[in-house]
């Protein structure tokens, strides 16, 4: 588990942490406008990515079932047809309705409309590399998603400067400089992995009972669905809460965001078990007990960020104690949060991805209402205590025992030998 989880983790980091605060950091010099759009930016492309997550999510575990056993052409097949689809759908709307989509966030819409033009089309490119790195994990590597990752921030390191200021572009000078980087980055992971991600014309994966592209790219959908859900309802979620913490003040909302940014980089560990374990259980691997790593991982990230707490929220502001406040109670919620997580990966793997949303939505449904009215009697300690108490009642749901009836157990057969045409991709 950990020799898949920990290639996931430094790419999680890097992917979904880095290159967001690499161009707020080069953007900081053009003013506050020019961090506003960058940051309302990287939040409308993590929005977009959740509508398209279920097509690298279903790849990766459908890769997974039939790698050894079963032709993958058509599924690589699929989730390049999904992605061409989707690209447009999601895409083309997002820069033709930049200027309204800008003003729904900020009075000061033209410098993020401008932003929006480049990021919102340059998303096929994101896309397209989230889809060679979920047939790579498919086959059961997590090195190569990493290396990639890393090599996209690299790139941005060093032509945001250029772009921002060299080019003299400013804030769309920092979009530019982004989709470059995974543009140079795609064209690199495309070339050296060739072989693993493009279905042959002849010979080896062709044949086989497999379906038309169509009803397998219905099953990708279908397979990473639930995933999607889960990562939009947590968006939602996540929204509805800035906007209760905001009610008590700018003060204890700074300290949230702080706090959040700190917490962000111990919680990367649970969804890296948890792609570690769906990969792990697609491909009918062992995979332990995800459940005890993940509450294992739970009390260690909830450890670390109280010690750290106090000297790393010291680096963002000179009031430290709203964000330090905060990840003392998220002790609380950081365990049952990272057994559900770890857990989530064998589910969706598995074929109950549904009911791993339907936990998700009970522990929001649980959450948000509870959070407005203990926050009426004990503050906003009143909103952490309502997170820990959703994160529990999503975990217990994701446990529930399934009534047992016809069909209920999925089955796999052994993993077959593999052929020549079908080696395994890892490292």
């Amino acid at each position: 588990m950990f020799r898949l989880a920990i290639p996931v983790y430094v790419e999680l980091l890097t992917a979904v942490v880095a290159v967001g605060l690499i161009d707020l950091l080069w953007v900081s010099g053009l003013g506050e406008s020019a961090v506003a759009a960058v940051t309302l930016g990287t939040t409308v492309e993590y929005l977009a990515y959740g509508l398209f997550l279920a097509v690298p999510t279903g790849v990766t575990v459908l890769v997974g079932r039939r790698d050894g056993q079963a032709p993958v052409a058509p599924v690589i097949r699929a989730g390049w047809a999904l992605w061409a689809v989707l690209s447009v759908a999601i895409a083309v709307p997002g820069v033709l309705l930049r200027e309204p989509l800008a003003a729904l966030f900020t009075d000061e819409w033209r410098l993020t409309a401008g932003f929006f033009l480049i990021s919102l089309g340059g998303l096929p490119v994101f896309f397209a590399q989230t889809v060679v790195d979920g047939i790579l994990k498919g086959r059961g590597d997590t090195r190569r998603p990493m290396r990639h990752a890393i090599l996209c921030n690299v790139l941005v390191v060093a032509l945001d400067p250029l772009f921002i200021y060299g080019l003299d572009l400013g804030v769309q000078g920092a979009a530019l400089a982004t989709v470059a980087a995974r543009l140079l980055t795609l064209g690199v992971s495309l070339a050296t992995s060739r072989n693993l991600t493009r279905p042959p014309s002849t010979g080896g994966n062709t044949g086989g009972n497999t379906g038309g592209t169509g009803a397998v790219a219905w099953d990708v959908v279908r397979t990473g669905l639930p995933m999607s859900g889960d990562f939009l309802a947590r968006s939602a979620v996540g929204m509805a809460l800035v906007d209760l913490v905001a009610g008590f003040g700018t003060r204890e909302l700074a300290g949230y965001g702080i706090g959040q940014k700190i917490m962000l980089a111990g919680v990367m560990v649970f969804y890296a078990l948890r792609q570690a374990a769906m990969i792990r259980t697609a491909r009918s691997e062992p995979a332990g007990s995800p459940l005890l790593l993940g509450l294992g991982a739970g009390a260690v990230v909830a450890l670390a960020v109280n010690i750290a707490a106090a000297p790393v929220a010291a680096l963002f502001t000179a009031d430290p104690e709203p964000a330090v406040s905060f990840l003392r109670w998220m002790t609380l919620y950081l365990v049952p949060f990272g057994g559900l997580i770890a857990v989530g990966g064998v589910l969706q793997a598995s074929g109950r991805g549904g009911r791993l949303l339907a936990a998700t939505l009970a522990g929001f449904a649980v959450q948000v209402p509870l959070a407005y009215v203990l926050s009426a009697y004990a503050g906003v300690t009143g909103v952490w205590l309502a997170m820990a108490a959703g994160a529990a009642v999503s975990l217990a749901g994701a446990l529930a025992p399934r009534a047992a009836g016809p069909g209920s157990a999925r089955g796999r057969a052994p993993r077959s030998t593999r052929t020549a045409a079908d080696r395994p991709s890892g490292p």
